[in-house]
């Protein structure tokens, strides 16, 4: 059957969307992705994971029949930042799983491959970063845990460590949010109030216009002051992932709450989904690091070799498919993962460059 172009496929899931936001979709953002994905590669492929979940077994069709685990599904090199765990501890990792969903486990070591070679590759080879993140990917099995930088980790805890004028700018993006749009649907209000430490917090509501592949939902914030300081709760609409948009028969329940809780997670006590609404504390502590201002920090083994582990730690949260993993690493080709990511890395060049073109 032949593949529905770019073009088509946007108009199919944005029809889609609409329909599972009741017609609560925010047309600008739509626009905002609409560019982003003109932008290059890697913003095209932040922006686009239905894309990606509609065609990767086409690309790749030799991973269809790998072991399935609760996986991240859009992954890339932006989706790792820091919080604070319930212990107060700095906790670094995965942070957004909007999309998750049962699926072949190599697909998330894939989009993650190619995210490195997309916004990497003029710092390192193909064949290194995928060597480095199967490296990682392979300790982890072998010991899943979350990855807390207050006694380990000394490197990248240093790599984190918020710059001055990152939290000035963060403020300044904060203080510039729109103060005269109205107020948001009820849920929003109910999600942001029951997110404050106190009932009693008065808040100001602020649409927000944040991310890639999650342009077009409504996302709100929600600031207070708080024992002398302000504090800050985001609301985010979710809806199914993609991925069952794409190869399930029957709808599932949102698992991002499931999977960012899971076995081997250090979670952000303020992270909860209710009433398909996620919700989140935003700080200038949290920090991720950008691909494009930071590619050498990115692509450099010990950082490749992380992300490796904390991908392996998220696929055994929800249940312990270590033998079958194992076994299906063993039973593929030395260089399977680089071949895939080639592949799909072609793909999504391609696509990229179909859609510029209009």
């Amino acid at each position: 059957m032949e593949r529905m172009s770019i073009r088509k496929s946007t108009r199919a899931y944005e029809q889609w969307l609409r329909k599972e936001l009741d017609g609560d979709i925010i047309e600008q953002d739509l626009k905002i992705k609409h560019q982003k994905m003109s932008e290059g590669p890697f913003p095209f492929l932040r922006a686009t994971y239905w894309r990606w979940a509609e065609t990767i077994l086409d690309v790749c069709p030799k991973l269809a029949n790998a072991p399935s685990v609760l996986a991240v599904g859009d992954l890339h090199l932006e989706n790792f930042g820091t919080w604070r765990d319930a212990e107060g501890r700095l906790i670094w990792g995965v942070n957004d799983f909007d999309e998750a969903a049962m699926m072949p486990y190599p697909l998330d070591l894939v989009r993650l491959g190619v995210s490195a070679t997309l916004a990497c590759g003029g710092v390192a080879t193909e064949e290194s970063l995928c060597t480095e993140l199967l490296k990682g990917y392979v300790r982890g099995l072998a010991d899943p845990h979350p990855i807390v930088l207050e006694q380990d980790y000394a490197w990248l805890r240093a790599l984190v460590i918020v710059p001055e004028p990152d939290r000035a700018h963060f403020w300044d993006k904060m203080n510039k949010l729109a103060s005269k749009s109205p107020p948001p649907p009820r849920r929003y209000v109910k999600a942001l109030t029951a997110a404050m430490p106190e009932r009693k917090i008065k808040l100001v509501f602020h649409p927000r216009t944040a991310g890639a592949g999650s342009l077009g939902r409504p996302r709100w914030v929600g600031i207070g002051e708080y024992r002398g300081a302000p504090i800050i709760r985001e609301a985010k609409a979710v809806v199914p992932s993609a991925w069952v948009r794409n190869n399930a028969r029957a709808a599932q329940a949102h698992r991002c709450y499931e999977i960012a809780t899971a076995r081997y997670r250090a979670p952000d006590p303020w992270y909860h989904l209710s009433d398909n609404i996620v919700v989140r504390r935003l700080s200038p502590n949290n920090r991720k690091i950008e691909a494009v201002e930071h590619p050498a920090e990115l692509a450099k083994k010990k950082m490749l070799r992380a992300m490796g582990r904390d991908v392996a730690a998220i696929h055994l949260g929800s249940a312990d498919r270590r033998a079958a993993i194992k076994a299906d690493l063993e039973g593929r080709k030395r260089k399977w993962l680089i071949s895939a990511v080639e592949a799909a890395t072609d793909f999504v060049r391609r696509d990229h460059r179909d859609w510029k073109k209009g």
